[in-house]
């Protein structure tokens, strides 16, 4: 992978200030290639799948181009579904952030018309929408394309495998002629060639392939948690597998910095690595992480490159990568030499879904866990201890102690059961502490969210996106919004804000998902 920064694409301040803020320590390859292309004006198609980076690479150039003084709309992004209109659009929020008086706004199917009509009025300079949506907006004369200068097709395969094209075509024709086309796409069919050679003029191709990687020697599991909990989970972890040497990757450096301090403050030998360490700190810590001083290793993905050391045994995703590509360079720094590594990767919410890329891309399987209860630690911890008491009686004289023994149960009404019994309480250093509830899947619902039970569920060919879809395009709640939904065989649990709960138990009991006439209720009552 080509190592490009972000201060080396020439972006104002504030687009700088944004991404460092989202913790992107360099660009992606298509970053690379498509910021560059995309400012100097010219039609763009990129060739890359999800995974990439590639809303960044098409949010920069936008929000270089827009004019804040101008509250016309001046950019639109096509997207095949409402979930993907969401998320580019918090993602170029996000970007947004320091930049004053540019408005977003994400426009799609199953969210009241007059509430977007209301935003659109307000000014908008860039929208992100669903086809049918955007048309319907055009058709009411609430969208003006008079001062468009960039359009943008993302995921345009998937438009097309969902039947977009005509409404493609006549947002296109829609648009001035003078005008700036990007299209993104994963794939190229003769569909999509068509639609260059109509409405693109010399067009830059820019290809990102990502490269076959192999994970082999590596077992993999994941674990669903909560971000609040996964510094527990990982110190369990820890706990149980006790690797020798172990590294933890995070997405930011503040992340890094935070973590470090946690596992500092729980007893580990923890040290972190980031790019805004000196040079000579770095040294510092690969040193004692070879020597072995250091046992547990915190980076971001830029500065873990140089980490070589064969005795890792185990990799930990604190946070999922922003590339597929990431995680096999990640979990590749276990299973060297011939040995067996481990991997555990931490998800929360809808992070499962980017999971399934991952497996797809790597051609691997990532095996579901349950995350260990205290007892489990506690266990693991015992089999340890009375391993070693077992080496001590066989390779150790303990005369010395026997003799002690005996005389305190010569002296005292203890036998040497209660003796042994308390000593080794004493090294366990055992804590008497409950469970927690948040671990074991008990069903309680975050703070502000209530949890619906609804009669449908895997064995009637359904997914989560089947449940949100229905929920969101019959009640009108934002997909965002939308906690998490846990999916079994023949029912499905989902989370939504305790203000919507109302609106979805009467929008949902007259909707039917696979053909099935679902039934929903708060779940407590099951």
């Amino acid at each position: 992978m080509e190592e490009m920064k972000f201060e080396d694409l020439g972006l104002c301040p504030e687009i700088l200030k944004a991404v460092k803020y989202m913790g992107f320590e360099e660009a992606s390859p298509i970053q690379a290639k498509a910021i560059p292309a995309m400012m100097t004006g010219r039609d763009v198609i990129g060739q890359a799948q999800t995974g990439t980076g590639k809303t960044a690479a098409f949010g920069i150039p936008l929000l270089e181009k827009i004019d804040p003084k101008k509250k016309k709309l001046q950019a639109i992004v096509l997207c095949p579904t409402r979930e993907l209109a969401i998320q580019v659009a918090d993602e170029i929020r996000n970007l947004a952030r320091y930049l004053h008086g540019i408005k977003v706004l994400p426009v799609y199917g199953g969210q009241e018309i007059v509430k977007q009509i209301r935003s659109l009025k307000g000014g908008v300079q860039l929208v992100i929408g669903t086809p049918g949506r955007v048309m319907d907006h055009m058709r009411r004369k609430t969208l003006r394309m008079e001062q468009v200068h960039t359009v943008v097709l993302d995921e345009a395969d998937e438009m097309l495998n969902m039947g977009f094209r005509e409404d493609i075509e006549t947002i296109l024709e829609g648009v001035p002629k003078e005008r700036q086309t990007v299209l993104f796409s994963a794939t190229m069919p003769k569909p999509i060639l068509d639609i260059t050679r109509r409405f693109q003029q010399d067009a830059e191709l820019i290809k990102v392939t990502k490269k076959e990687l192999t994970v082999p020697n590596i077992e993999q599991f994941y674990y669903e948690v909560k971000p609040k909990n996964k510094e527990e989970v990982l110190s369990r972890l820890l706990d149980i597998y006790n690797p020798k040497l172990s590294v933890v990757f995070c997405n930011t450096k503040k992340q890094v910095d935070l973590l470090v301090n946690g596992l500092l403050g729980r007893g580990y030998f923890a040290a972190g690595l980031h790019g805004d360490m000196k040079q000579a700190q770095r040294d510092r810590v690969m040193e004692g992480f070879r020597k072995g001083k250091t046992e547990i290793l915190v980076a971001t993905d830029v500065a873990a490159r140089g980490i070589d050391v064969d005795e890792v045994e185990a990799v930990f995703n604190y946070d999922l990568p922003q590339d597929d590509e990431y995680y096999v360079h990640r979990i590749g720094r276990t299973g060297r030499a011939g040995r067996v590594g481990r991997s555990f990767s931490f998800v929360s919410g809808k992070e499962v879904y980017k999971l399934r890329e991952i497996q797809r891309y790597c051609k691997t399987k990532i095996y579901a866990q349950k995350v260990p209860s205290l007892n489990d630690v506690a266990n693991t911890k015992m089999e340890v201890l009375m391993d070693s008491v077992a080496r001590m009686i066989e390779e150790e004289d303990l005369t010395t102690y026997l003799e002690l023994v005996q005389s305190e149960v010569n002296d005292s009404d203890y036998t040497s059961m209660d003796i042994a019994a308390a000593l080794l309480k004493m090294c366990a250093g055992a804590r008497e502490e409950k469970e927690e509830d948040l671990f074991e899947d008990t069903g309680a619902e975050e703070p502000g969210m209530v949890r619906l039970f609804i009669n449908i569920g895997k064995k009637h060919r359904a997914k989560p996106g089947d449940i949100l879809g229905a929920l969101t395009g019959e009640s009108g709640v934002p997909g965002k919004v939308v906690g998490t939904i846990d999916m079994y065989d023949k029912y499905t649990f989902v989370e939504v804000p305790r203000e919507y709960a109302k609106e979805v138990l009467n929008a949902m009991n007259h909707v039917k998902i696979k053909g099935k006439a679902v039934a929903v209720e708060p779940a407590n009552q099951k």
